[in-house]
């Protein structure tokens, strides 16, 4: 039976915070056929993975992902997707790293396509630290480096808030994740900000006291969590990017800005936040979303569904509906590889699911072909061919 110990344990696991007690107790759970069972049919009936796999009329399996969707709506859906989403990203985590699963052994029978002259690995803990007078700093996963006014793990950068390293001047730093990584960092005044593969944030290395914080992501991704102004003497926080100002007073949110896409992404998780440029204003509620088009400057809001948005932070790509061109620009910044469509349609099948960031990438493309989303694939060093 799925207790509330088991659902509490799968979500620690996924988070990275689970106990080895926890993992010892998931890992028996998960063997039980009964159990398997039950993880079965809650992404049958939620996230209609199974059917995508198994299904061969595709006309009867879209049938069914309808069904289910309107089935999912007629309950409390708005209140319960959040939790329905993180609990089956976590299921899908087990299923990809506890072996002898029946589901994950009928998944994988299909035979796999002619490839791997170079193995693929997924994204790990990684950054470039650029100090005030040009010299850089390799950080990484076992690369711990301490300072006396920052230091880092392996996974986080931390600034230490000490008086006595205040001064009249502002030295700004670059925290660079190229593409095939991610790294947290944690700013003088607390505030953390989590950054995405093929992303770089500049901050100062220190705020001044009485004025407002400000930082700019340069280009990318970030997921901000503001420590609150009445912790930083009032002074507000502000993120700018290309010309963009975000301006907050305690919140957390999401921006989205790669160099390569026409749109700027910025969603709201709590708090509030106000979208500015040049005359230009959009204030964002919880579960908003304000999309900057750069080519004709126009600011659209919308309610989405968050968790879509800011599940990267926490290892998971979550996709509802989304066009599979979108997705691959995703899957090919995590895993450092050039995707190339032989038919460009493709790029417009939709995908609704929910991966794990510690699948390899042959696995996840053997989950496409499988629904019959794409037809193969084929691996050449770090360039995948899409048919």
């Amino acid at each position: 039976m799925m207790t509330k110990t088991i659902e509490k344990a799968i979500i620690r696991y996924i988070t990275g915070t689970a106990s080895a007690d926890e993992l010892t107790m998931l890992s028996k759970w998960v063997e039980k056929p009964s159990n398997q069972k039950q993880l079965q049919t809650f992404i049958e009936d939620y996230y209609a993975i199974q059917y995508n796999i198994y299904e061969p009329n595709t006309d009867r399996a879209v049938h069914r992902l309808l069904s289910s969707i309107k089935k999912r709506k007629t309950l409390d859906y708005k209140k319960k997707r959040h939790y329905f989403i993180k609990y089956a990203a976590a299921i899908v985590t087990i299923i990809s790293l506890i072996g002898g699963y029946t589901f994950k052994e009928n998944l994988f029978t299909n035979e796999l396509s002619q490839s791997a002259t170079e193995e693929i690995k997924a994204g790990t803990d990684k950054a470039i630290l650029t100090l005030g007078d040009g010299s850089e700093i390799q950080l990484g996963e076992q690369e711990v480096y301490t300072s006396e006014k920052f230091g880092s793990n392996g996974s986080t950068l931390e600034y230490f808030d000490n008086d006595k390293h205040s001064s009249n001047t502002t030295n700004y730093h670059y925290l660079t994740v190229p593409r095939g990584g991610k790294f947290m960092i944690k700013l003088s005044d607390g505030t953390k900000v989590w950054l995405n593969s093929d992303s770089r944030l500049k901050y100062p290395e220190k705020f001044k006291k009485g004025e407002s914080r400000k930082v700019e992501l340069v280009y990318g991704e970030a997921y901000f969590d503001v420590s609150s102004s009445s912790k930083n003497n009032g002074a507000d926080f502000r993120v700018y990017n290309k010309g963009k100002e975000i301006q907050v007073l305690g919140t957390q949110f999401n921006i989205k800005a790669y160099n390569e896409e026409q749109q700027i992404f910025t969603t709201l998780v709590e708090g509030k936040i106000s979208f500015k440029y040049e005359d230009h204003e959009k204030i964002l509620s919880p579960g908003q979303q304000a999309i900057y088009n750069l080519k004709n400057k126009v600011i659209l809001t919308k309610t989405i569904d968050i968790y879509n948005e800011i599940s990267w932070k926490d290892g998971i790509f979550s996709f509802d509906n989304k066009p599979l061109g979108d997705i691959m620009k995703v899957l090919s910044r995590w895993y450092d590889v050039k995707f190339i469509f032989s038919n460009e349609q493709t790029k417009n099948e939709q995908f609704i699911g929910i991966l794990s960031k510690d699948q390899e990438i042959e696995s996840i493309l053997l989950q496409l072909k499988n629904s019959g989303i794409i037809k193969n694939y084929k691996i050449k060093n770090s360039e995948i061919e899409i048919e």
